[in-house]
């Protein structure tokens, strides 16, 4: 068989690449002939079609060479040939000069623009924030901060991780509100490298807020950035104050050597697992935490008032109108619903929710307590609850030691995981957590099959639990939330089969899943990444907050609880919230607000209003509830 001929063009263009594959010197041969091939033409019809052209053709042709050499800054000297020659490399000098010297000053300039958005330039600000590490939580930290310095001229954010610094820019830009008077500060690098965190000025940060990626070896990295940050301090024990969040509690005591006295370290697994269980235990709670611990409406704040100094806590709870004391932090002890009994001593600070700090003023309500509005009877003794854990993944055994802490005798969980979900040791440590006072039962099964759901009794449970799988290696955040969505799509068909709507609590990975989630839009919606950095952001404004949340949050400490309006004041009966605050006093707990049942399907905050005045009356409905701060 005869070979093919190989056509006349493929091999021109084969040629042509082969020299062009040579280098610069090929490229700038070719970009002389392109050039000379279109300028001498060009030069050539000019001249020709000029009246006052030599006659000569040889005049011509020098006129020609004249327009070209101009034309291409080549001299264009006529004469003798050594002049010809000369002028032409005086031009080439002359050429080589200028575009060498454009070259270095293009180069310099595209090293320091690049430079510059890399984030390699040191942070001059001071008494900034820095954020090292970056992860879904960032979203919230800088929001939450922003939002705290919405009042402050000069204030700052320096973020630091190992990311592009265009691309962080964008997304911050994307995802949190605008910075107002904040300035964001991007700068991109290793946080774990001391030489490269030093370029957001840690020693003149007011705060250092590191947060966990979403890798296994997070917390590991959290602790190799807090020794880089002691580093790169010039004097490590006078640096600004630490908060960090680490998942395992192995890493814990790891953490808090290495942030030092003045760091504080928050293990989101256990936060998260008390959170859920409060929410599971008291539907709507989710609400409520999340209108105390969000900026954008009100916080606690610790204050001082001599007047009240000597005097029992519950004269304090009627001294403020605009504010809800809810404790005392006695040294670095707080001490959350006191009896009201007890006397409020020269150091001892209040413990306040109010709008800003500004707005805690005395203005003594006792006046505005209708003592004939407040109900008699005490509240039914609460029965054994049975709770139904769908899903399993490494915070589901905090879940369960979290129920057993605060169970009631003869309570039980019932958890349907799948065999790759949940291992026996697994097992068997929750079976250890659970206890005597906790019945708890494993069946085997996929949440997302509805074979597994369909021979379920609704009706037996009190609420149920809904927990997403880990995030593998290298897989989508945003996976574990589809497992999730697809077993609230079972659970909302099987809902409506039994006629009764459970409360559900659903823990979801991304906060924009929460609109996609088949619950009611008041349901309960627990984003782990959310909530800490929530928390963070928080305690970064004043880390005596610490020590309150930690109360909070903990299942044998004075928490949050909604419990009926009924139990405070008599049904259907107008009156303002100093009387319910003076009923819950009574029963030594601290009312800060309350759910409206006639709310509770609208948005934004579905019914959940913190810190009313005392002067704000309302008709208490029956389904009305009361958030109050007291033990169980």
């Amino acid at each position: 068989m005869a070979p093919r001929r190989t056509p006349l063009g493929e091999r021109f263009r084969y040629w042509f690449d082969s020299t062009l594959a040579r280098g610069a010197p090929a490229l700038v041969g070719w970009l002389a002939l392109l050039c000379l091939a279109v300028v001498v033409p060009a030069s050539a019809v000019v001249v020709w079609t000029d009246p006052q052209a030599p006659a000569s053709l040889a005049g011509r042709l020098t006129q020609v060479w004249r327009l070209t050499g101009e034309t291409l800054r080549l001299g264009g000297a006529t004469g003798a040939p050594l002049r010809v020659v000369l002028s032409v490399l005086l031009a080439l000098v002359a050429l080589l000069y200028v575009s060498t010297l454009v070259g270095l000053i293009t180069t310099a300039l595209t090293e320091r623009l690049i430079a510059l958005r890399r984030g390699r330039s040191t942070v001059l600000e001071r008494g900034h924030a820095v954020v090292l590490g970056w992860s879904e939580q960032v979203f919230t930290v800088v929001g939450e901060l922003v939002a705290a310095n919405a009042n402050r001229r000069g204030a700052a954010v320096a973020l630091l991780a190992d990311r592009d610094k265009t691309v962080m820019e964008e997304a911050l830009n994307t995802k949190t509100r605008p910075g107002g008077r904040t300035r964001l500060i991007c700068r991109s690098g290793p946080p774990t490298d001391p030489a490269v965190l030093a370029l957001t000025n840690p020693a003149e940060a007011g705060v250092v807020l590191v947060l966990p990626h979403d890798e296994p070896d997070a917390d590991a990295q959290v602790v190799k950035t807090l020794l880089a940050l002691r580093a790169a301090l010039p004097d490590r024990d006078a640096g600004p104050p630490v908060v960090a969040a680490l998942r395992d509690d192995r890493y814990r005591l790891a953490a808090s050597l290495a942030a030092g006295p003045s760091g504080i370290v928050l293990e989101s697994d256990t936060v998260t697992a008390a959170l859920i269980v409060q929410a599971a235990r008291r539907p709507g709670l989710s609400l409520v935490h999340r209108e105390l611990l969000d900026f954008a409406g009100d916080e606690f704040y610790l204050t001082t008032e001599p007047s009240l100094v000597g005097r029992p806590f519950g004269d304090a709870l009627l001294s403020y109108t605009t504010s809800s004391v809810v404790g005392l932090m006695r040294g670095h002890v707080p001490l959350l619903s006191p009896p009201p009994h007890t006397p409020i001593g020269p150091d001892d600070l209040l413990v306040v929710i109010s709008r800003d700090d500004d707005t805690v003023r005395l203005d003594d309500c006792s006046h505005l307590v209708e003592k004939a509005a407040m109900a008699s009877e005490q509240p039914p003794p609460e029965r054994p609850e049975r709770v139904l854990l769908l899903g399993w993944n490494r915070r589901a055994s905090l879940v369960i030691d979290q129920l057993r802490r605060c169970a009631r005798p003869g309570s039980a969980v019932d958890v349907i995981a799948e065999n790759g979900e949940v291992t026996p040791q697994e097992v068997d440590d929750a079976d250890r957590e659970a206890g005597a006072g906790l019945t708890l039962t494993l069946r085997r099964g996929d949440v997302t099959c509805p074979e597994t759901l369909r021979g379920l009794e609704l009706a037996a449970y009190d609420s149920v639990i809904v927990l997403g799988r880990d995030p593998a290696p290298g897989h989508p955040s945003d996976e574990p939330d589809m497992r999730t969505l697809v077993t609230l799509l079972l659970l909302r068909r099987l809902e409506r089969a039994a006629g009764r709507e459970l409360p559900v609590v659903t823990e979801l990975i991304d906060d924009r899943n929460r609109a996609l989630a088949p619950i009611s839009p008041g349901a309960d919606v627990i984003i782990s990444g959310k909530l800490i950095g929530l928390l963070m952001a928080q305690i970064s404004q004043n880390r005596h907050l610490a020590a309150v949340f930690e109360e909070l949050f903990s299942a044998e400490g004075s928490g949050v609880h909604l419990r009926p309006a009924t139990d405070y004041v008599l049904p259907e009966h107008e009156t303002p919230f100093a009387t319910v605050v003076a009923a819950a006093r009574l029963r030594g707990e601290c009312a800060i607000g309350y759910r409206s049942h006639d709310d509770a399907s609208s948005g934004p905050g579905y019914g959940v209003r913190i810190n009313p005045t005392k002067t704000e009356r309302r008709r208490w409905g029956a389904r009305d509830e009361v958030v109050v701060v007291g033990r169980d």
